[in-house]
């Protein structure tokens, strides 16, 4: 009776285990969905929203996710404005909240990140034989807007140098 029972759960659980459904397009890629912007929280009858980057680096996206998290709580209250700083090794973070306690601007700024793949490609598709020195990552944000985002990278052949702007997109917009 024991092994009855037994065969008959053994049946059951590998039976509903293949009923799966994998939901991948092609082998070895996946569908990326961009997410909105996140409301952090309500500031009297405005709302603070930041929008957060997509960016491959941990330490930028954890750093991110910390700004989201933080509670503000009633620290901008008797100021004009409130400026919010967090640091990383390597980056900052700055928030500027109104006297509402509304968020007005972000301003991040981060050296030697991960670059995303298209970055990397359209450089090294432009400059074959260069070899990326360092880097640095700007985005700017104001009243829930993108105003900013870019990277300053520094390639390098031989004694040449050169120094180039490159949109998330892999778009070289300065340094060609």
């Amino acid at each position: 009776m024991k092994s009855f029972i037994i065969i008959l759960l053994f049946v059951g659980l590998t039976t509903s285990s293949y009923s799966q459904k994998k939901t991948q397009k092609e082998e070895g890629s996946m569908e990326v969905i961009n997410l909105p912007e996140i409301v952090i929280k309500k500031a009297g009858k405005d709302f603070s929203v930041y929008i957060p980057d997509q960016n491959p680096d941990k330490t930028v996206r954890r750093l991110e996710e910390k700004f989201i998290a933080y509670d503000l709580g009633k620290d901008y209250e008797g100021n004009e404005e409130y400026l919010l700083t967090m640091t990383i090794k390597g980056g900052i973070l700055a928030a500027t909240y109104n006297e509402n306690g509304k968020l007005i601007r972000v301003v991040e700024n981060y050296r030697n990140v991960v670059l995303p793949s298209k970055v990397i490609f359209s450089i090294y598709k432009k400059f074959p034989e260069w070899k990326i020195v360092n880097d640095k990552f700007l985005y700017t944000q104001e009243d829930a807007d993108i105003i900013k985002k870019q990277y300053n990278i520094r390639i390098k052949k031989g004694k040449e140098v050169r120094r180039l702007v490159v949109r998330p997109d892999g778009e070289i917009i300065k340094g060609l």
